[in-house]
């Protein structure tokens, strides 16, 4: 569907803040997961705010000509969480990327949505702190995008997802009224938690303009290791016994055979065509106990091979080889493509079953499908490799996917670990939480977005057929249609 965006012609923009250019949006149609999946839709405008003030006048009068408005930043999302899915205005917050203020004394840091994570550390580095939930994407996403989808990463395991190191927010509501949340102190009980509201809403109820970060101090030693295993099992047996055991770990991630050997074909890494798990431990002193502790419930499940280094330089090759699988997939072979990006989260004593699982349903499917991910929280990822030319192919696929996904929820997991719901996992919502919280869910969108100005076309079931949902009665009457 069209909009007429002409009316962002009489807002006080500079010519550079906006652009109709067919080539401007079409780089603004999809995220990296939709462009894997050839899902696109245009935008009729791009608009690249760069004050409160810009997104605030935006959304008020795109509120009041009835445009959709979808936020955009680095576009590394994998749901398809920044498609403008009903066109409308791509709102482009990477011009908002200043440091707005940073107090090292109290380890906090105000930040603007379009600021790279990566610069975040780069920018308190000089005071021994650093931004730990950062995800292994941190050096090309955004930290508006972060808290859109409440992303994690590598260190989740030991410091929590990006969650749990905001502090609060300025964000800006459909109708363009701008609210402050959260508190610089350490503690808070006043009123409802609205940031923790609005992290993880993927931009479907208010726009994030500012956001006040928690630091931490950087760890006088650090020591990174790798674990090689001789069976898949063993190693997610030995993941689970050291989390269980509360082995003090910072990372702790697994690439199985199939993984590693791509990534061996993609960098020439060496590494043995084996289940093997990727350690980092962090600490301000005692790391030796840590790691002499890891490597005793590694061998109890007969692990071949456990080095462990603290020079930079071999940590970092050592890491590269994690860091790399998502390029390592999609160019192994060039007549398989990833079908949709696997983000399954389970407890952790049912993470061997979940690998486990995954791998059984491949093969019974005769599917290809690497497992790698961040094992010490519970979360795999999963890429259904199949050939987009035959239709069997892809009907095996879909059908392993969805198999694994419903095989998460019974084992008490999310179908999402931290890549959002977005596009790609909508019609699995109600399964994971339920009709009665969906309905509350899409009360508090209502309550705050009553137009369904921002983002439509996003995590709620109905809008699986492009329906966009509006007023109170569309909203029951698609609630009931999703039910059915």
């Amino acid at each position: 569907m069209q909009h007429d965006c002409s009316f962002l012609e009489d807002l006080e923009l500079v010519d550079d803040q906006l652009s109709f250019a067919e080539t401007r949006r079409e780089t603004h149609a999809a995220d990296w997961g939709a462009e894997q999946q050839g899902r696109a839709v245009l935008p009729d405008a791009v608009v690249w705010p760069e004050s409160t003030a810009d997104v605030s006048a935006v959304l008020a009068a795109a509120t009041d000509r009835d445009v959709p408005v979808t936020p955009y930043a680095a576009g590394t999302g994998l749901e398809g969480n920044a498609v403008p899915a009903h066109g409308g205005i791509s709102l482009d917050l990477t011009r908002m990327d200043a440091v707005v203020d940073y107090r090292p004394e109290d380890f906090q840091i105000d930040v603007g949505p379009g600021i790279i994570g990566d610069d975040v550390d780069d920018h308190v580095a000089r005071d021994g702190l650093f931004f730990p939930p950062l995800p292994s994407s941190g050096d090309i996403s955004t930290i508006g995008g972060m808290i859109a989808t409440d992303a994690s990463g590598m260190q989740t395991v030991k410091y929590g997802e990006v969650a749990d190191w905001v502090l609060g927010l300025e964000a800006v509501l459909a109708d363009g009224t701008v609210i402050e949340t959260g508190t610089r102190a350490a503690k808070t009980s006043s009123g409802y938690n609205l940031t923790d509201l609005l992290i993880g809403s993927e931009g479907t109820l208010a726009v994030v303009t500012e956001a006040t970060l928690e630091l931490a101090g950087r760890p006088a030693q650090i020591r990174g290791g790798r674990a090689v295993f001789e069976t898949l099992e063993d190693a997610t047996s030995a993941i689970a016994e050291a989390i269980r055991t509360e082995v003090d770990v910072a990372r702790i991630e697994l690439l199985d055979a199939l993984s590693t050997r791509m990534t061996n074909e993609y960098l020439d890494t060496g590494l043995p065509d084996a289940p093997t798990v990727f350690l980092e431990f962090h600490a301000n002193h005692g790391i030796d106990e840590e790691i002499a502790l890891c490597r005793t419930i590694f061998e109890e499940h007969d692990v071949v091979r456990f080095e462990t280094s603290a020079d930079r330089g071999e940590m970092a090759d050592l890491w590269e080889a994690r860091r790399e699988i998502a390029f390592a997939v999609d160019t192994y072979d060039p007549d398989l493509v990833p079908l949709h990006p696997g983000d399954v989260t389970v407890p952790i004593s049912a993470y061997p079953e979940i690998v486990r699982e995954t791998k059984r349903i491949s093969k019974d499917h005769d599917i290809l499908t690497p497992c790698y991910g961040h094992a010490g929280d519970g979360n795999l990822h999963y890429s259904v490799l199949v050939d987009p030319d035959d239709p069997d192919s892809v009907e095996r696929g879909e059908l392993v996917y969805r198999t694994v996904v419903e095989r998460a929820l019974e084992l008490g997991g999310t179908v999402t670990g931290e890549h959002g719901i977005g596009e790609g996992k909508r019609e699995f919502l109600e399964a994971e939480h339920g009709g009665g919280a969906v309905d509350a869910m899409r009360s508090i969108k209502h309550a705050l977005d009553p137009t369904d100005t921002l983002n439509p076309g996003k995590i709620f079931p109905e809008t699986l057929e492009g329906n966009r949902v509006r007023g109170p009665d569309a909203v029951a009457d698609a609630g009931r249609d999703g039910d059915q």
